[in-house]
């Protein structure tokens, strides 16, 4: 579904990606996962339009994409959650849900609304209440939510358990499960490696703008170096 090969990325002349190879098939959940700075985010906004690669192709359902903007590569299918949400905070959780479904008809908003109150049923409770009102939970549930509204082939996700406690953690890993159960195939940024590696079917290690590992993600959960150097055993 989704295949990057040789991506170079840079700002302003640093360069934050370097001969990056990623593949995503139909169906899978990757997982993506190194330490802070190594290019990940930059990996995703790459992939979805915000950021031009200087180098390197980024091809989605077999058409390549890495010239195309944003709003048009989300309208293939290819939707990012970013990190720190970027809700609307002034509009309501209703308004910010039917932002994400815009190009979709209304029987199409209806399904998808209905859906995303199934998975966040706290949503349905405070759709009239301004999002940035909401707790850092809430609010990831809000962005998650706009996302499926636009009912995405590829769901990318940037650190989504980042700001938010436990509990609500756990609660957007569970829904996590759930959309991959459902079919929808995606590309996890978690700074949660031990939780991200447990839900992957394959990850990719990312240090210093290249990949220096990847492989299946309970392989790399077990692996001595990933081990000591991302999950601190």
């Amino acid at each position: 579904m989704l295949g990057v090969a040789d991506l170079h990325v840079d700002y302003g002349g640093v360069v934050a990606l370097r001969g990056v190879d990623l593949r995503v098939d139909q169906g899978e959940l990757v997982a993506l996962v190194g330490a802070n700075g190594a290019g990940k985010s930059t990996l995703l906004k790459a992939v979805s339009g915000l950021h031009r690669p200087v180098r390197g192709t980024v091809t989605f359902l077999g058409e390549e994409i890495g010239d195309l903007p944003a709003f048009r590569i989300a309208r293939r299918g290819a939707v990012l959650v970013p990190e720190g949400r970027r809700l609307f905070g002034q509009q309501s959780v209703l308004q910010n849900l039917l932002l994400g479904g815009y190009h979709r008809t209304e029987v199409e908003r209806e399904a998808e609304l209905t859906r995303v109150y199934e998975l966040f049923p706290v949503l349905a409770e405070r759709s009239g209440q301004r999002a940035g009102t909401l707790s850092g939970g809430e609010q990831q549930m809000v962005a998650l939510g706009r996302a499926l509204m636009s009912r995405p082939k590829l769901l990318m996700l940037d650190e989504p358990s980042l700001g938010i406690s436990p509990k609500f953690t756990r609660m957007i890993f569970e829904v996590l499960a759930e959309i991959r159960r459902s079919g929808t195939t995606v590309l996890l940024v978690e700074q949660n490696l031990r939780a991200a590696l447990e839900l992957a079917d394959r990850a990719y290690v990312l240090q210093t703008g290249r990949v220096v590992m990847s492989g299946p993600a309970d392989e790399l959960a077990g692996s001595d170096e990933v081990r000591r150097s991302y999950l601190g055993l």
